[in-house]
């Protein structure tokens, strides 16, 4: 059954699939629901309050357990501890604009709410920071979804739909997972200085 088909017979239920599924994250199920806009099957707008809603109360989740419970989870899992420590780099460094880009940040957006939780920042400064964040997130995500069913749809006309659209998700979310997938290039180690402690005396 074409995947489009099967959230047409889901109808309104699939809001609250994208209310679960960005709770934990999502972008790719995003992106592919905007498709699912540009082809009728899903209104736009309520697709993104569902996705704003989600990726806000999932975030602020992790603020507070990492508020409440982050000393003893990184006890536990210390695995975690250079993910938690890179995220307060950041926020310390950037401060409000980590908390608004931090969703767009690969390596670090699983660690972010939760390190902030156990940062100094009071609760009600992120819950705002994090509500436009969010906001903007979800935008972004569905809108890419939904021009990009509607840049085929006006090259291709008739031809893209369904299975066309179907295609153009799947390469949307093949793109952001090679993305994902790619890791900075380390940086090649520093030229050793030469001082004259080090340069060999020369035979007389």
């Amino acid at each position: 059954m074409d995947i489009l088909e099967t959230i047409r017979e889901y109808g309104n239920y699939y809001y609250a699939i994208v209310f679960a599924w960005t709770f934990l994250e999502g972008e790719t199920f995003v992106i592919f629901s905007g498709v699912a806009a540009r082809e009728g099957i899903l209104d736009l707008p309520t697709l993104i309050c569902f996705a704003w809603l989600g990726s806000f109360l999932g975030d602020q989740l992790y603020f507070l357990i990492g508020r409440r419970y982050g000393a003893r989870l990184l006890l536990r899992f210390p695995r975690w501890k250079p993910g938690v420590d890179h995220a307060l780099s950041l926020l310390k460094r950037y401060s409000t604009g980590f908390v608004l880009s931090f969703r767009f940040i690969y390596g670090v957006r699983n660690f972010s709410s939760f390190a902030m939780g156990m940062s100094g920042l009071p609760w009600s400064r992120f819950a705002m920071l994090n509500f436009i964040a969010a906001g903007v997130w979800a935008v972004c995500f569905a809108g890419a979804g939904y021009l990009a069913g509607m840049a085929l749809q006006h090259i291709l006309g008739d031809l893209a739909t369904g299975f066309g659209l179907l295609m153009l998700a799947a390469f949307l979310i093949a793109i952001l997972v090679l993305f994902k997938m790619s890791r900075r290039r380390p940086a090649p180690p520093p030229e050793p200085v030469v001082t004259s402690r080090n340069v060999p005396a020369q035979a007389e």
